[in-house]
C-alpha cells in the first residue's frame, strides 16, 4: 500500500497533533509539507519536520501536487468553509478539524462543493476512537440498554483568560463560538452517536469568569426521538483545573459510565445480563486509552481517513456525518437567544454563531 501524502494547512496549537502522527506513528501516511499565513509559523513547523513550508495554501499545492493526496484544515474555525471550499477543485481530500463551520449554510456549502469535485470530506471526531467510547457503541447496537432513558456529558474544564487572549478570534462569535462550539462540540456528537436523532433542545449559558463574546458556561436539556432525555453541561470555567469530559447513558438494562479529562476512562459498565467476570473482563480490557501513545484518537481517526481513500468505503464521520452536531449546537444556541424550546430540523433565525460569516 503505498503511502498516503498529507499536508497541513494551518499550524496553530492544534498542528503539533497532526506534526507528531503523520512524520513518526503511521506506516500508512507522511507529512509533505505545511501551511500557515503566518509564515513564520510554517517555517518553524516545517524546518522541525523537513517538509516544505509555505505562507499561501494555493502555492504549496500547485509546488507538491504530485505529493498531497489529502489535506488537514487546521485554521480557525470560522475558516474552515472557505478553505474547503477554496481547496476542494485541487482533487484532494480534506480532512477538517472540529467545528467543520459555524453556520449550517456553510456546512451544506462545503458538502456541496466536495461532492461536486468528488472529494471526499472528513470531519475530525477522533473521540469516538476511545477505546471505552467504543466499547459504548458497542453495546448501544447490541440493544444491550433496551430502552434508553437518559444520556449526559460533562465538560468541566479550566480556560483562563490567557488562554482566549492567546489569539483574537478565540471566544467570539464570527470566528469561534463559545464552550458549546469549541471545548464540548465532541462531547455533543458523542452523545447524538449514543442515542439518535434529536427531536429538541431548551438551553441556557451564560459568561461567567472571562471576558469574551462568547459563553464559558452552559447546560442543554434535550429530548431524543427515541423518548430518551439528554442533558448537556459544558464550561470551561472550572478552578483552578480541569476536571472532567465524561459520557454517561442510562437504559432499563443497564448503565455505562465514561469519565477522565476526555471521555476516555470507563468507570462504570453494569447490565442486569452480564456476569461478574464479564464486568471484570470490559473494565481491565477497556478501562482507558493507552497513557503512552501520543493523540490516540487522532492516530485512529487518520488511519480510517486512509482506509477510506485506499479502499474507497464510507468513512466514519463525512460531511453530513459532522453536519448534524451543527445543527444541535446552532440550536442550543437558537434557544439561548430565544428562550424558548427549539425543534430539529430548523433554519437559524437568532443563533449569533460565525454571523459574520452568513453570506
Amino acid at each position: 500500500m503505498n503511502k498516503l501524502g498529507f499536508a497541513l494547512v494551518g499550524c496553530g496549537r492544534i498542528s503539533k497533533k497532526y506534526t507528531e502522527i503523520l512524520s513518526s506513528q503511521m506506516e500508512e501516511a507522511e507529512l509533505t509539507a505545511v501551511c500557515d499565513l503566518d509564515r513564520e509559523k510554517a517555517e518553524t513547523t516545517g524546518k522541525k519536520f523537513n517538509v516544505p513550508f509555505y505562507g499561501d495554501m494555493h502555492e504549496m499545492i500547485k509546488e507538491q501536487d504530485d505529493k498531497i493526496d489529502a489535506i488537514c484544515i487546521l485554521t480557525p474555525s470560522g475558516n474552515h468553509a472557505q478553505n474547503v471550499v477554496d481547496l476542494a477543485g485541487y482533487g484532494k481530500h480534506l480532512v477538517v478539524e472540529k467545528p467543520m463551520a459555524l453556520t449550517l449554510t456553510d456546512a451544506d456549502r462545503m458538502i456541496r462543493t466536495c461532492d461536486q469535485n468528488g472529494v471526499k470530506l472528513f470531519v475530525v471526531k477522533q473521540n469516538r476512537y476511545n477505546l471505552p467510547v467504543q466499547k459504548l457503541r458497542e453495546a448501544v447496537e447490541a440493544n444491550r440498554f433496551g430502552k434508553i432513558v437518559m444520556g449526559t456529558v460533562r465538560v468541566r474544564w479550566c480556560r483562563k483568560q490567557e488562554y482566549y487572549d492567546q489569539d483574537a478570534w478565540r471566544g467570539t462569535w464570527a470566528m469561534d463560538g463559545g464552550v458549546f462550539t469549541n471545548q464540548a462540540s465532541h462531547h455533543v456528537d458523542l452523545l447524538e452517536w449514543m442515542l439518535g436523532e434529536v427531536e429538541s433542545v431548551f438551553a441556557k449559558s451564560s459568561t461567567a469568569l472571562v471576558d469574551i463574546e462568547t459563553e464559558d458556561t452552559g447546560v442543554a436539556v434535550l429530548r431524543f426521538k427515541n423518548g430518551s432525555l439528554g442533558i448537556i453541561e459544558a464550561t470551561t470555567a472550572t478552578r483552578p483545573k480541569d476536571l472532567e469530559g465524561s459520557l454517561s447513558v442510562m437504559g432499563e438494562k443497564g448503565t455505562v459510565e465514561i469519565g477522565g479529562f476526555a471521555v476516555n476512562q470507563l468507570k462504570t459498565w453494569n447490565f442486569l445480563d452480564q456476569t461478574e467476570e464479564e464486568q471484570e473482563q470490559v473494565l481491565a480490557q477497556y478501562r482507558e486509552n493507552p497513557p503512552n501513545v501520543y493523540g490516540f484518537g487522532h492516530v485512529a481517526y487518520l488511519k480510517n481517513v486512509v482506509d477510506t481513500i485506499h479502499h474507497k468505503n464510507t468513512a466514519l464521520v463525512d460531511g453530513l456525518e459532522g453536519r448534524k452536531s451543527l445543527e444541535l449546537i446552532s440550536a442550543i444556541y437558537e434557544s439561548i437567544e430565544t428562550g424558548k424550546e427549539v425543534f430539529l430540523s430548523f433554519t437559524p433565525q437568532k443563533c449569533r454563531l460565525g454571523l459574520q460569516n452568513h453570506e
